[in-house]
This record gives structure tokens, C-alpha cells and sequence, in this order.
């Protein structure tokens, strides 16, 4: 009888250990199981809300062209002795171009006449609009410095940014050359008056025009031979073209925008050009935004309508000195810049479906909505008005699975910019 007794106890003890044993393992599989089928956290890439320099600019392509070109023509009418001149050679200011032996009629008509003293008329009037041009180019260069003066004080006070400074910088360099452009007009516009005088006195007069026989052209400018247009011996007319000139260190770039582009391009807007095939980038200045557009086809088939922006190089001539008359360049036009702004990465920032603008901030393990206000932005970051503060991480490029709330995993933190 003992014995039996034992062994039902043993037996008794056995059972609830295999009880315990058995409800141990249904809740493990219950928590394994519970673990399995629980939501994770979603691994997430994010960015740091910085404050700093904000820029919005308008990239295009554009070409380089003379500033200035100089069609150098027959003063008179008469035989075109053959030109030595090819493409490229350099030709220096006052240098004989062409020779022309005059070819004069027994009896000079009156059409001839007055033909050549309109032209001399129009010459002398071109001389006066040159001196006027010269004198607006003047009181705008003394506005540019008086503008650079003020801002180079209030900068110095700190009422300023340093990119305005920068403008008034450039605006001065951007006066400079109009007015070197307007002085060497001036010069142009003295040459061809003289050579009107000459042929005319050589047609009505030929006792007292020296050397009537063999009138010299001559360069109206320093500079380098751009197209010979008659090279060969011949008659020519009066008025005939016959060499096209232009000084190679007086560049411009030309750049056509889309309207809705050239309407932010504003005079004396920064600019740098890029890709023209020398190491760095050169600084240029927006000189005028021409007034009306045209359209233009896209390689697409699509109809454009454009606008032709002209932009001065004012980076030194000797960085640039390779580039010639219609090479191909980059552009990027400062539309708007601002010093001391809070900015993100343009992928963190999205419209919300209820309007406006929002971004997610990871806040203790979790995604927070954050509306926020753009002011501005470009191609990779934007400019908060309101919104998360510097330092706060945002995510980027945030998947269709995050939402207010959810949990999120930090995969790599990276520095926004």
C-alpha cells in the first residue's frame, strides 16, 4: 500500500509538470508568433534641416558671339584689288584692309551725288549718337560705383547681404565695359564718317582727293578677321561688303530661356558659365533681357516661345581667351539668393492631399507631419519659411508606407545640402 501511494504521487507530479511544460511552450509560440506578425519599424534615409546660403537659378545652354562685329564695305564704287587677309589673321586699328581703284565716270550724275553725301550725312549723325551714348554710359557707370560705395558701407554695418554686395560689384564691371563698348562706337562711327567724306570728295573733286586713283580702307578697330566676303579680285559696288571684323576679347553670351525663365532673369543678375571647356567656372552679369520673344521648336517638335538674354563676361580675358565667336557653353542664371535662411532637401518636402506643403520628422522613433511654407527652391533644396527647425532630420524621399505616427528605423543619416 505505501508503494502504491508513491507511485500515484510521482504519477500526479509528472502530469502538472507536463501541464506547466506544455502551457510554458503555447506561450512562447503565442509570443513568437505575436513578434512575427508585429508591425516593424520602417527603415527610412534622412537629411539635417540646415540654415545657410540659398540660391534659385535657370540653367540653359547658350553660345558665345562677338560683342561687336565690323562689316568693313566699298566706300566708293571701283576695281577690288585681290585681299592678302584670311580668317584669324589679326588686324590692328587703322591697318589698310583693301585697296580700291576708283572707277569714275566722265559725267557724274546727280543720283551718285546725293547718295554720297546722304551716306556722309548719316555717318556725321551716327558720330553724334555715339558721342550721346558715350555720355549715358558715363553718368551710369558713376551711378554703378555710387551704388557700390553705399553698399560696400552698409555691409560693413551688416544692413546688407553679401550678395547684393556682389551685384553692385558686378553691375560696376558691367558699366565699365558699356562704356569701353560706347568709346570704341564712337571710334567706329569717326572711321566711317571719314571714309564717307573721302568718297565723296573723291567723286566730286577728284583734283583735290590725293591718291583718288587708289583709295586705302582701312580697320576701323583692332582685332582679328572673322569672315573674308570678297577675296578675289573684282568691280565692286558701292557700299559692297568686303571684310567682317570683330574683337575676339570682347565676347558676350547669348542664351535663349522660355519666357516663363526670362521673366526672373533680371539685369545685372549674377551668372555662371559653365561646361565651356576650360577648368572652373566663369562669372558673367546679365547685361539686357530682350523685349520680345520668337518661337522655336524643341528637338521634341514642341513650339517654344523664347527670349534671347545677353550676358558680359566679366571674369579676366585671359581665362577665357580660347573661346571664339559661336562655341557652345552652360549658363546658370542667379534668379534669387538669399544669406541666413533655413533650408532642406527638396526630396523630404511634399504637397499634402489637403493642400500645401509638408514634410515627415523623425521624432523619438517616429514619423511626425510637419506642414511646412517653401519660399523658394531649386533643383536639389528648399527654402523653409516655416517649418522644422535647423538640425531637426527629415526624411527623404519618403516611401508610400510612412505616415503620422508610424514607427521608423534610421538607415543613414546623411547632411543636407
Amino acid at each position: 500500500w505505501p508503494c502504491s501511494r508513491h507511485a500515484i504521487e510521482g504519477l500526479d507530479a509528472m502530469k502538472r509538470n507536463t501541464t506547466i511544460a506544455a502551457v510554458a511552450a503555447g506561450l512562447v509560440l503565442a509570443g513568437l508568433v505575436a513578434w512575427a506578425f508585429a508591425p516593424r519599424p520602417t527603415e527610412v534615409e534622412t537629411a539635417t534641416v540646415t540654415r545657410g546660403h540659398f540660391e534659385s537659378s535657370i540653367d540653359d545652354d547658350a553660345k558665345t558671339r562677338l560683342r561687336d562685329r565690323y562689316v568693313v564695305s566699298a566706300p566708293l564704287a571701283g576695281r577690288l584689288e585681290r585681299l592678302a587677309l584670311r580668317e584669324g589673321d589679326a588686324v590692328a586699328a587703322g591697318a589698310v584692309v583693301a585697296t580700291l581703284s576708283a572707277a569714275l565716270p566722265p559725267l557724274l550724275d546727280e543720283r551718285t551725288r546725293r547718295e554720297l553725301e546722304l551716306r556722309l550725312a548719316a555717318a556725321q549723325a551716327n558720330v553724334q549718337r555715339a558721342d550721346a551714348r558715350i555720355g549715358r554710359a558715363r553718368v551710369a557707370q558713376e551711378q554703378a560705383l555710387h551704388d557700390q560705395l553705399r553698399s560696400e558701407e552698409l555691409a560693413g554695418s551688416g544692413f546688407i547681404s553679401k550678395t547684393k554686395l556682389d551685384s553692385d560689384r558686378l553691375a560696376v564691371l558691367g558699366a565699365r565695359q558699356e562704356l569701353a563698348t560706347a568709346v570704341e562706337e564712337r571710334h567706329v562711327a569717326g572711321h566711317e564718317a571719314e571714309q564717307a567724306r573721302v568718297a565723296l570728295l573723291s567723286v566730286t573733286r577728284p583734283d583735290a582727293a590725293a591718291g583718288h586713283r587708289a583709295v586705302e580702307v582701312r580697320s576701323p578697330v583692332a582685332g582679328r578677321v572673322v569672315r573674308v566676303l570678297q577675296a578675289s579680285e573684282a568691280a565692286v559696288a558701292l557700299g559692297a561688303p568686303l571684310v567682317e571684323l570683330g574683337d575676339m576679347g570682347r565676347l558676350e553670351v547669348v542664351a535663349e530661356l522660355l519666357t516663363s525663365d526670362a521673366v526672373q532673369a533680371r539685369p545685372g543678375a549674377r551668372v555662371r558659365i559653365h561646361g565651356w571647356g576650360g577648368e572652373g567656372e566663369l562669372e558673367g552679369v546679365v547685361r539686357r533681357v530682350e523685349p520680345g520673344a520668337f518661337t522655336k521648336v524643341s528637338a521634341l517638335g514642341v513650339e517654344e516661345q523664347r527670349v534671347r538674354v545677353v550676358i558680359d563676361l566679366v571674369s579676366p580675358a585671359e581665362r577665357w581667351r580660347a573661346l571664339g565667336d559661336g562655341f557652345r557653353v552652360g549658363v546658370r542664371i542667379v534668379a534669387r539668393a538669399a544669406d541666413d535662411v533655413v533650408k532642406a532637401p527638396a526630396s523630404a518636402v511634399f504637397p499634402l492631399p489637403a493642400g500645401g506643403m509638408g514634410t515627415f520628422v523623425v521624432d523619438g522613433g517616429r514619423a511626425r507631419l510637419v506642414p511646412v511654407q517653401v519660399e523658394a527652391r531649386n533643383g536639389h533644396e528648399v527654402w523653409l519659411r516655416e517649418g522644422p527647425k535647423p538640425g531637426e532630420a527629415v526624411v527623404v524621399y519618403p516611401a508610400s508606407a510612412i505616415a503620422d505616427g508610424v514607427r521608423v528605423k534610421v538607415r543613414r543619416v546623411e547632411a543636407g545640402s
